[in-house]
């Protein structure tokens, strides 16, 4: 009976510490706004659903090793937060698209305090974060990602000595960012090129205007007409990637099998 609570109270701290690492890297609870406390408490909360699906018995022999629970404890905490960085993908490339969409602006030369990361970071990356933040909340991102670590406690279960043997998947993460961050991007970096062009005809049409000064508010006028008339499309692709991103969080999981 002891060795039987024993090892649920095991498993329950391994699912939790998977949860708590999902919490502190994932995009939608990373925010400031949510408290560590909360995080701990519904990391916990939702362990507590969870551990009764898991149908794991660790050997008695590891039941009082320190050292075994130490590295288990650090494979969930790897795995969990594996699932948080990489079901954040599509936030990521609208972030990375905002930073150059601000870029081709002109207002990198203008940043503000990023609060997650304690830095200094562009206004139009800012503005595109927080808008896949609040479309990934809208269309219930915060739930496929806590579907998803509850589906990864059945694929490599909690407490199960398995040597990572999979492909490491951060090169496709960091792949797939470029490629949607582009896609969103290209609209705003034609239509910038465009006005560059106009500007280069305009100097040599007409020598005395002063072409700088007159292209920082066309670059900006345009910027901004285009992100507008582009802003469904932009949310439609964001839309598309985000069950993509979790299934490929998911997919990760089996780096750990």
């Amino acid at each position: 009976m002891n060795e039987a609570l024993v090892n649920v109270i095991i498993i329950h701290f391994l699912v939790s510490t998977r949860f708590m690492a999902m919490m502190t890297t994932a995009t939608i609870f990373m925010l400031p706004s949510f408290p560590n406390q909360a995080k701990y408490w519904v990391s916990v909360v939702l362990s507590l659903i969870v551990t009764p699906l898991v149908n794991v018995t660790i050997p008695q022999v590891f039941l009082g090793n320190w050292a075994y629970i130490f590295v288990m404890a650090g494979r969930e905490f790897l795995i969990g937060a594996s699932i948080g960085l990489i079901s954040g993908i599509p936030a990521y490339a609208m972030q990375a698209s905002g930073f150059m969409d601000g870029m081709l602006m002109g207002f990198n030369m203008m940043n503000m305090f990023d609060p997650l990361s304690a830095t200094q970071t562009s206004v139009m990356s800012q503005v595109k974060y927080f808008i896949a933040v609040w479309f990934l909340m809208r269309w219930d991102g915060h739930i496929l990602i806590v579907h998803a670590l509850a589906e990864s406690v059945n694929l490599v279960p909690p407490g199960v000595s398995m040597w990572p043997r999979g492909e490491i998947p951060w090169v496709d993460f960091l792949q797939r960012i470029f490629v949607i961050a582009m896609k969103l991007s290209l609209p705003v970096f034609g239509a910038v090129l465009l006005a560059d062009v106009g500007l280069g005809f305009v100097a040599r049409t007409v020598p005395q205007m002063n072409v700088f000064i007159l292209g920082i508010p066309l670059k900006i006028t345009v910027g901004f007409v285009v992100l507008l008339a582009v802003l469904p499309s932009s949310v439609d692709i964001f839309h598309e990637e985000i069950e993509t991103a979790v299934e490929y969080a998911i997919a990760g999981v089996y780096f750990w099998r």
